[in-house]
């Protein structure tokens, strides 16, 4: 069996002993088919529709869009609109529809209560009931999502921190110096295997110190800048204190990966600036680079890494960050801020 068939059976059968509650619980279950014909019973049935109707809106839609995007208080009202919406709809149809049966056509029906039904506990603990279902199970998908997701993004980040095609550019810049004997290649070796150590050992967890954090970042430039012309205007700049903060690691370098990879070409007018500012708990990250022709195969763009961040920082930071991204024919530029621990 497969899955969608799985799931279709299971929401098929919740769905038919949900519905099956008024029907068994009904005072009059004892009249049999006549039981469609009594108006109590048909009130009583409705509502377990439109409470059904209210679980699978609250699942798909208010849940996901209005309280997993910090619109409480808007979800709140949703919720009790819904109940009022219930027990104002029956009150209405089904009441004139008794008021007709008793004016109308005596007979044996059992006669719903005089009072207001707005608090009734048939209906009302039913109602929070199905609230809660749906927004448990939703709760319960969507940290197994952030938990797929956070392990996914993981491999993705140690795939493109450790390939090849990185490793061969280093390894070819080093074999250059060495060629030179340039005084450049010991430190360039350390900074190399300081990169690899830190992907290694320190991407496995949920946060870092941000001076380590920076000071990969600066080793990664500086290996970088191996490969391009001395001469390239490229600026990196950081500012603020960074001392006693942590952030999650691997989040800041797609974006400055992606701007090594897409804003080089020594035949056309390039460029990349890099500035990242910590104000407090803040830090903002400024990436810009010239848009210019470059050659990249498929495996080697950025595009899924730039998207699993995103991801990422929409599971590790709801809320405590912005990101804009501008475009035009000459530029590209990132602006970052994220609210640190």
């Amino acid at each position: 069996m497969s899955y969608s068939t799985r799931t279709f059976l299971i929401h098929f059968l919740g769905c038919l002993a949900f519905l099956s509650l008024p029907v068994f619980s009904s005072p009059d279950f004892g009249e049999g088919w006549n039981l469609v014909y009594i108006t109590p019973f048909q009130k009583n049935f409705v509502r377990f529709v439109l409470l059904l109707g209210l679980f699978y809106a609250s699942y798909y839609y208010l849940i996901p869009k209005l309280y997993f995007n910090n619109k409480k208080i808007l979800f709140t009202i949703a919720v009790v609109a819904s109940y009022s919406i219930l027990i104002g709809l029956t009150e209405v149809v089904f009441g004139q529809r008794h008021h007709f049966q008793k004016h109308h056509f005596p007979s044996n029906f059992r006669e719903p209560p005089e009072h207001s039904e707005f608090f009734d506990s048939q209906i009302l603990i039913p109602f929070f009931l199905v609230v809660a279902l749906a927004f448990l199970i939703k709760l319960n998908n969507r940290l197994l999502e952030i938990h797929d997701e956070k392990l996914n993004a993981e491999v993705s980040y140690l795939k493109a921190q450790i390939n090849p095609h990185f490793l061969f550019n280093t390894l070819n810049s080093l074999y250059a110096l060495t060629l030179q004997k340039s005084n450049e290649a010991p430190n360039a070796v350390l900074k190399l295997s300081g990169i690899m150590r830190y992907v290694v050992t320190e991407s496995a967890q949920d946060y870092v110190s941000l001076e380590k954090e920076l000071n990969y970042i600066k080793d990664y430039i500086d290996l970088q800048k191996l490969r391009i012309d001395k001469n390239f205007p490229l600026s990196f700049d950081i500012n603020g204190d960074v001392l006693g903060k942590v952030i999650t690691p691997l989040i800041l370098i797609p974006f400055i990966e992606n701007a090594f990879k897409y804003g080089i070409n020594p035949d056309e007018n390039s460029f990349i600036k890099i500035d990242i500012l910590i104000e407090g708990q803040t830090l903002q990250m400024t990436v810009k680079n010239a848009i210019v022709a470059t050659e990249i195969s498929e495996e080697l763009k950025t595009e899924e890494g730039l998207k699993n961040t995103i991801k990422r920082l929409d599971f590790i930071y709801p809320d405590k960050h912005t990101l804009k991204v501008t475009e035009d024919s000459k530029t590209y530029e990132v602006n970052l801020k994220i609210e640190l621990q």
